[in-house]
């Protein structure tokens, strides 16, 4: 039997990554990539590109949204707002918030799904070591799922999966390791495309998450802080 097709919104990160490794257990792949004008726009795309070959992925999608640039707001988006380092956010959104982004994506793979007969979207998304973004939440994702159910054709049966919704970063990279997902591949860093920071939040975490792991990070840092 053929299997049903599960769109990955894959931004070439780390947990877009295991999510799509978790999708390729059960069903045909289908990859999305939204550049949105982000300071690591070439390196993430790349990671996309390698991380498609490697799943052998026939439906790919390219796109982009450059209101999100225009509409700034974030430090990914607007080169005048420096990229916190040196610490993980505890209190408060954060300035690396990309206002609505997953909204802005979800809305594209709906869209996308229902041309090629998609049943699923699976995001990386975690409500456990994340960094506070209010469209990660358990809580987003579900009514999310109503509004394709109201704004879709009656016949469509597309649901989005978050399988690291509850899983902290260090379970993330075990997952991803269990699975054989090519996190050699992934790309993390908030703000340089050579070498991977080692010092912004999303560097933090991911350092974080294979040290508790008790795994090498494969890819290369300048700085390994932790």
């Amino acid at each position: 039997m053929t299997k049903p097709i599960a769109i990955c919104l894959l931004s070439g990160g780390l947990d877009s990554c295991v999510a799509a490794a978790c999708a390729a257990r059960e069903h045909e792949l289908a990859f999305l990539h939204v550049n949105y004008g982000q300071r690591t726009e070439a390196r993430e795309l790349r990671a996309f590109n390698e991380i498609a070959d490697f799943y052998q992925v026939k439906y790919r999608l390219v796109t982009s949204v450059p209101a999100l640039k225009d509409i700034g707001g974030s430090a990914l988006t607007d080169e005048n707002l420096a990229v916190p380092e040196g610490s993980v956010s505890s209190q408060g959104i954060p300035i690396t918030y990309v206002p609505f982004r997953n909204a802005h994506f979800l809305a594209i793979a709906v869209s996308w799904g229902e041309v090629i007969g998609a049943r699923r979207i699976f995001i990386g998304a975690s409500q456990v070591d994340f960094s506070g973004y209010p469209d990660c939440r358990a809580s987003f994702f579900e009514a999310f799922n109503q509004v394709i159910k109201e704004g879709t054709r009656p016949e469509t049966d597309i649901r989005i999966e978050t399988p690291l919704i509850n899983l902290s970063k260090a379970e993330i990279v075990k997952l991803g390791k269990e699975l054989g997902a090519p996190l050699h591949l992934t790309w993390s860093c908030y703000q340089r495309e050579d070498k991977a920071c080692g010092r912004c939040e999303s560097c933090l975490l991911r350092l974080k998450g294979f040290k508790e792991a008790g795994l090498k990070d494969p890819i290369p840092y300048v700085e390994e802080t932790l």
